[in-house]
C-alpha cells in the first residue's frame, strides 16, 4: 500500500514538473516573439518600400518607366505645411474648352508646387470646367477658380470684339485679381513640357522696375511682323508675344507709366482705354500690340525671356531660328495659329495629341513619351518635323526628374 502510494506521489510530481516546464517555455516563446515583433516594427519603412508604398521600388519594377500613380499621402504635405501656391490664369470662349483642358493638364503633370488655375469664361463653359477639373487625380496638386467674362461697363462691347472674342480680358486681370501678387498668364494653345515652376522663379530675377515678363514675337528680323508692317510703336526689334505672359501684380498696379498721349503718367487702369482709342485703327494684334506700346514707352519695365519659353511654329516653319532649343529643348509649346487642331504643322499636333491622350496613373514613358517620339518621326516632311527631337528633349528630362523625385519619395 505505502509503494502505491510513494508512486503516485511520484507520478503527480512528475505531471507538477511537466507542467511547469510547459509554463516556462511559453513565457520564453511569447517574450521571444514581442522582441521579434519589435524588431519587425523598426524595419517596416523597409518592408513597405519593397512591398510596393515607395516610388524607388516603383521606378524599379517598370525599368524605365515612371507611374504617375502615388499612394494617398504624396501630398499630405499640402495640408500639414502649406506651400505658397503658383497661380495661373486663362481665358477660354467659344470651341476652347478641351484646348484648356490639356493645358491644365500639362502643367499639373509637370510641376512640384500647387498650383492655383485662375479660370476665365464663358457661362455655358463653366459646368463642363468644373465636372472634368473636379473628376482629375491629384486634387492636393491644384484648385481653381471659375470666373465669367467681364470688361469695364462703358466699353465692354469694344474690349470683347478685339483681336479674338474674349483674348482681351487678360489686360484686366491685375484689377480683377486684386489679392494675387503674382500670375502666369498664358494662351488657351500653351503646352508646358516642364515644371512652371522654372518659369515662376524668372519672378526672382527681376530687377527693381520690371514688372513683366515675355518673350519676343521673332528671333530673325528678316522674318518679323511687328518690324515689317506695324503701324504703331512696339518693344525692342521685333515686338513681344503675349501667349506666355508673367506679372508681378502688385507692381503692375503701383506703377505709373510713360505713355505718348499726355505728359502725366498713368497708372494701368487708366491707360487701357486710353490707348485703344489712339490706336484702335492702326492695331492688327489687339491686347498684344497695345502691351507693345505700353512697353516701348516703358522699356525698363519689361524681363525678356528667351524663345524656348514660347516657342511657335514661326521658331521652324522658315528654318530653325530658336537656337537655345538645339541645346535644351523647348520648355513651353505655343501652338498658336490653330496648328494642333489642322495637319499644316503634325509636329505641334503630336505633342499636342499625346498630352490630351495621357491619362493620370498611366506610365509617363511608356503612354506619353514613347508614343510621342514615334508619331513625331512621321513628321520629318516637314520643317519643324526635321528638328523633332527639339519636341522631346525637355520632355524627356521632365520625365526622367519625374520618376528621380519618385524614387527618393518626394
Amino acid at each position: 500500500m505505502s509503494r502505491r502510494l510513494v508512486q503516485v506521489v511520484l507520478l503527480c510530481l512528475g505531471c507538477g514538473l511537466c507542467s511547469l516546464l510547459y509554463a516556462f517555455s511559453q513565457l520564453a516563446l511569447s517574450l521571444e516573439q514581442e522582441a521579434a515583433r519589435r524588431q519587425g516594427d523598426s524595419a517596416l519603412p523597409v518592408r513597405r518600400q519593397l512591398s510596393g508604398g515607395g516610388g524607388a521600388w516603383r521606378a524599379a519594377a517598370r525599368s524605365a518607366g515612371c507611374s504617375q500613380r502615388e499612394p494617398p499621402e504624396r501630398y499630405d504635405f499640402v495640408k500639414k505645411q502649406p506651400l505658397e501656391k503658383m497661380h495661373l490664369a486663362v481665358v477660354a470662349c467659344g470651341e476652347r474648352l478641351e484646348e484648356t483642358v490639356t493645358m491644365l493638364k500639362s502643367a499639373i503633370i509637370f510641376s512640384i508646387t500647387p498650383l492655383h488655375f485662375h479660370i476665365f469664361a464663358e457661362d455655358p463653359l463653366h459646368t463642363e470646367f468644373r465636372e472634368i477639373l473636379d473628376g482629375l487625380a491629384y486634387q492636393g496638386k491644384f484648385n481653381y477658380t471659375l470666373y465669367p467674362i467681364s470688361f469695364p461697363a462703358e466699353n465692354a462691347a469694344e474690349w470683347k470684339k478685339l483681336f479674338k472674342p474674349c483674348a482681351s480680358q487678360r489686360l484686366f486681370l491685375p484689377l480683377i485679381l486684386k489679392d494675387v501678387d503674382s500670375l502666369l498668364y498664358v494662351d488657351t494653345d500653351i503646352l508646358f513640357l516642364r515644371p512652371v515652376d522654372d518659369i515662376w522663379s524668372f519672378l526672382k530675377k527681376f530687377n527693381s522696375t520690371q514688372i513683366a515678363a515675355m518673350a519676343p514675337e521673332h528671333e530673325e528680323p528678316r522674318i518679323g511682323w511687328y518690324n515689317r508692317f506695324a503701324r504703331h510703336p512696339y518693344y525692342g526689334k521685333t515686338g513681344i508675344n503675349s501667349g506666355v505672359m508673367l506679372m508681378n501684380m502688385t507692381r503692375i498696379r503701383r506703377k505709373h507709366f510713360k505713355n505718348d498721349m499726355t505728359t502725366a503718367r498713368l497708372r494701368w487702369e487708366e491707360i487701357l482705354m486710353p490707348l485703344l482709342k489712339k490706336y484702335k485703327l492702326n492695331i492688327t494684334w489687339g491686347d498684344q500690340d497695345l502691351l507693345n506700346i505700353m512697353f516701348f514707352h516703358n522699356p525698363e519695365s519689361l524681363f525678356v525671356f528667351p524663345c524656348q519659353w514660347n516657342y511657335r511654329p514661326d521658331h521652324c516653319i522658315y528654318g530653325s531660328n530658336c537656337q537655345q532649343v538645339n541645346q535644351e529643348g523647348i520648355f513651353i509649346l505655343h501652338g498658336n495659329r490653330g496648328v494642333y487642331h489642322d495637319d499644316k504643322q503634325p509636329a505641334f499636333r503630336a505633342v499636342y495629341d499625346a498630352i490630351r491622350n495621357y491619362s493620370f496613373g498611366d506610365d509617363l514613358v511608356h503612354a506619353l513619351l514613347l508614343p510621342l517620339e514615334l508619331e513625331l518621326q512621321k513628321t520629318q516632311h516637314t520643317y519643324c518635323g526635321r528638328i523633332y527631337k527639339v519636341f522631346t528633349k525637355q520632355l524627356t528630362k521632365s520625365i526622367r526628374d519625374i520618376c528621380d523625385r519618385r524614387s527618393k519619395g518626394r
